[in-house]
């Protein structure tokens, strides 16, 4: 159950549709419950397209309108053993609301650091910290994409059980030479090409990249920035290379799929990459899938792949020279080091087979299985349906409270998570 899924391409739906393939292909089914957009797919397997507000905001997202009753029809033949919500918000409350009422476990991915895309506001920042953490421990289990990720968690009050699952890759795919695509991008071919693979967007931090890249195209009338993706960004990051006279050594090439995207992968010399905001950072895996490795900036997701001068750099602060500088320390490596590099950042790659990942997720589910997840906590509501949306409700309140009085007015000022009297004789 996900507030966001295809036709957007990001790391979040691309993992949902990568473990939802590597599942059904060994018999399980699965079941997706996603918003509506304008070009998704009619023929789609096992898709529920709920009700939304579409192009949010004039963003290409769509918000889930609450109501619950409208897609429950589509599910009435599914009987799930497991629920996975990948928000803690909209869809992740019709998730809990699902679990009570199916009295199966749920299970949510904690995908992204929801205070770094919600602006510069202190008391917004910890409403969405806070409401995440309460939202955490109304659940069975809690996966985290990445081992920083999980101890962030924990350092913010998450008190259900995290188990670290990253999300994996087909390896196989990432094989392959990337001569046609040079070709056809305009990149000479014996060009050192710098890349970056994503959304262009502001929480990429991408002006710092741009500026830190064109510094180093600068030095370097060999090398060739490729950008793969399209976003808000754009224009900031065509402005720091024009200020450098750099842009004619940029490549920009649009969203790409599927073999194209592998080949730009291939293509690349040496990964980019400046966001702070990651918690698994699936396209640095993919990079060294490639054999490419990769400079990054010091961060949760980044620091848990890239280690420094091994399989890539591991810059320490945001600073564009030394960023710069670390893109040059790639460039100046000898032939034998390089290949030393690329060697290292397959077998990074390798921790992240889709294989091994989708064992660690279904044994998960399998382990819930004996819990049952609602009726652990309330095995005696049996008798009483209209209990399971009760407690239910009473979590989402609760948490919704917590959150707000502890982004007002400070942490351990709130405690609401007492059942009223009421629901407690009944339950």
């Amino acid at each position: 159950m996900t507030n966001a899924y295809l036709p957007l391409v990001g790391g979040l739906e691309r993992s949902i549709e990568s473990f939802a393939k590597e599942y059904r292909k060994r018999g399980h089914r699965v079941v997706i419950v996603a918003p509506e957009y304008d070009n998704s797919d009619a023929n789609e397997l096992d898709v529920v397209r709920v009700p939304a507000l579409k192009n949010f905001h004039g963003s290409k997202f769509s918000v889930k309108l609450p109501y619950d009753s409208l897609f429950s029809g589509a599910l009435s033949d599914f009987k799930p053993d497991i629920v996975h919500a990948h928000h803690p918000f909209l869809v992740g409350d019709t998730a809990l609301r699902l679990a009570y009422a199916l009295k199966i476990p749920l299970v949510f991915t904690h995908h992204s650091l929801y205070e770094e895309n919600v602006g510069d506001s202190e008391t917004i920042q910890k409403f969405v910290t806070e409401l995440a953490t309460g939202y955490a421990n109304s659940c069975d289990y809690v996966i985290a994409p990445s081992e920083s990720v999980a101890a962030i968690l924990k350092e913010r009050g998450v008190k259900t059980q995290v188990a670290v699952i990253p999300t994996g890759l087909h390896l196989r795919q990432y094989k392959g030479t990337s001569e046609n695509f040079r070709a056809r991008s305009k990149i000479p071919k014996d060009a050192f090409v710098v890349g970056y693979v994503g959304r262009l967007s502001p929480e990429k931090n991408l002006p710092f990249l741009a500026r830190a890249v064109a510094s180093f195209l600068k030095k370097e009338k060999d090398a060739v920035f490729l950008v793969v993706g399209k976003g808000p960004s754009e224009a900031e990051l065509l402005s720091a290379l024009k200020e450098l006279k750099v842009e004619d050594q940029l490549r920009l090439v649009g969203e790409l799929k599927g073999e194209k995207l592998i080949q730009a992968f291939q293509a690349i010399n040496v990964f980019a990459f400046s966001s702070q905001s990651e918690t698994q950072g699936m396209v640095l895996n993919e990079a060294m899938a490639a054999g490419t490795p990769v400079v990054g900036v010091d961060a949760p997701g980044v620091r848990d792949i890239v280690r420094d001068k091994i399989n890539g750099r591991l810059v320490p602060t945001e600073s564009e020279e030394d960023f710069s500088e670390a893109l040059s320390w790639v460039h100046d490596r000898a032939p034998a080091e390089r290949r030393k590099l690329i060697a290292e950042a397959k077998k990074t790659a390798k921790r992240f087979s889709m294989l091994r990942c989708a064992n660690k997720a279904l044994a998960l589910y399998e382990s819930l299985q004996t819990g049952r997840g609602f009726e652990r906590r309330s095995g005696e509501a049996e008798g009483f349906p209209f209990m399971q949306r009760a407690e239910a409700e009473w979590e989402l309140l609760c948490n919704f409270t917590k959150a707000t009085m502890e982004a007002a007015f400070g942490p351990g000022e709130a405690d609401v998570k007492a059942v009223p009297s009421g629901v407690q004789e009944l339950s």
